[in-house]
């Protein structure tokens, strides 16, 4: 009985660490992320995002030519359509609401939800970051796979993926002290 007792309560221990653990990140917004972006010293990588084709993502669902291929695919509004949102601003279609999807790709598409890495102390120690949760693209490999995860066949306007030449558009690295 004792050791059935144990068993069910490590269970419970377990199931609300791993709750607790998925509730801990929450996507934060292009604006929150923006504040410590946008300065020289840090590469600012606010300014690349907003010049990219990635900040207007979502706005291309709101156009004449996603309104003719939603048309096509029996879709009554691309800009409502978890099949769209999923590559143009709602990363994960469970968290939609909370963070402006209207943001189209922004940070947290790729580098994973902030709340638990924003702050400027654990941002300034990179390792700290990942700990808490910031994506981690070990090389250029790793970062074209996950591209590929929009950046494909299953995309109605899909053309060529030339990596080299679009991770020329958007790499927003920090520049070294």
């Amino acid at each position: 009985m004792p050791t059935r007792f144990l068993t069910l309560l490590l269970i419970l221990v377990l199931a609300v660490g791993f709750s607790a653990q998925a509730d801990a990140n929450k996507y934060v917004g292009v604006k929150q992320c923006s504040m410590c972006h946008k300065a020289d010293k840090t590469g600012n990588q606010f300014a690349i995002w907003q010049k990219s084709a990635h900040a207007g993502a979502y706005k291309t669902l709101t156009g004449e030519k996603a309104a003719a291929i939603a048309k096509t695919k029996n879709i009554k509004n691309a800009a409502e359509t978890p099949e769209c949102l999923e590559c143009h601003g709602a990363v994960d279609a469970k968290l939609v609401g909370t963070y402006d999807v209207k943001d189209g790709v922004q940070c947290e598409t790729c580098h994973g939800p902030g709340s638990a890495y924003k702050t400027m102390a654990t941002m300034k120690d990179k390792a700290k970051a990942i700990a808490a949760g910031l994506h981690e693209f070990k090389d250029a490999a790793a970062i074209e796979k996950f591209c590929k995860t929009c950046h494909n066949e299953k995309s109605p306007t899909n053309k060529a993926f030339k990596f080299a030449e679009y991770w020329a558009k958007i790499k927003h690295t920090v520049p070294k002290p």
